[in-house]
């Protein structure tokens, strides 16, 4: 049954709503077949995906914005400082690992040019940059690393049975290809769930899922081509002045 909503002013109007019955041509008022009631209900029901929610509207009680914003800036910067700390340990982990300045410094170029995928996607998603999308960021630098490590070790296990710098790098490229790309397609499907905001409860962790996927997404083209043509031409120029 309908009505024009523009007809009903109170609840007398309401009250006041005629039904036509099929075999009587006089009206009858809709309160003559009904009992009304007042009940306490919600005024407006808000869904998610055919859930009901309860949206929570906060504000800041007895602070100023520029204290708010100071903090902000505060665990920017530090998360900022976290993230150079962590490149530097990294580094100074790999120097362990293979015994050599230089090749830490080819497997973290592949970290500089994920922080533009990061900017990137997150634009594209219309995500801020919080505190929760810079842990995104700090997490996907192991992520990263870890492809380009691939290569390197195995070129310098094909210079050492032999091969020259280029067949060497050509030769570990091809079989490291497939599990790079398995890899990082693997932790790009696994979170764009999370990134796309699917889900109840998924609005706080999707800054951090599209930073991951931006920066690697990012860096497995770097991965894929500038480490390789640093390495050849690192040890090209090495392999001259050793000569």
């Amino acid at each position: 049954m309908q009505y024009p909503a523009d007809r009903i002013r109170s609840l007398y109007d309401l009250r006041s709503i005629p039904l036509h019955g099929t075999e009587s041509n006089d009206p009858a008022r809709l309160d003559a077949i009904m009992q009304m009631r007042t009940v306490e209900a919600p005024t407006e029901i808000d869904r998610y995906q055919l859930r009901r929610v309860v949206d929570v509207y906060v504000n800041l009680d007895n602070e100023d914005l520029g204290r708010v914003a100071q903090g902000m800036r505060q665990s920017f910067t530090s998360f900022g400082g976290g993230l150079v700390l962590a490149v530097a340990l990294l580094y100074l982990v790999l120097v362990a690992q293979f015994r050599s300045f230089l090749d830490p410094l080819l497997i973290l170029l592949a970290v500089p040019p994920g922080l533009g995928g990061v900017v990137v996607l997150l634009y594209a998603a219309d995500t801020t940059l919080s505190v929760m999308s810079l842990m995104g960021v700090v997490m996907r630098v192991g992520l990263v690393v870890s492809n380009s490590i691939l290569l390197v070790d195995f070129a310098h296990k094909l210079r050492g049975e032999g091969y020259e710098t280029a067949e060497a790098m050509a030769a570990a490229a091809r079989p490291r290809l497939r599990p790079i790309l398995m890899t990082s397609l693997a932790t790009v499907l696994g979170l764009a769930p999370i990134a796309a905001k699917m889900g109840a409860g998924t609005e706080s962790y999707a800054p951090p899922a599209q930073a991951i996927i931006g920066g690697l997404l990012a860096s497995l083209v770097v991965t894929l081509f500038l480490v390789p043509a640093a390495y050849l031409l690192a040890y090209r120029v090495k392999t001259k002045e050793g000569q």
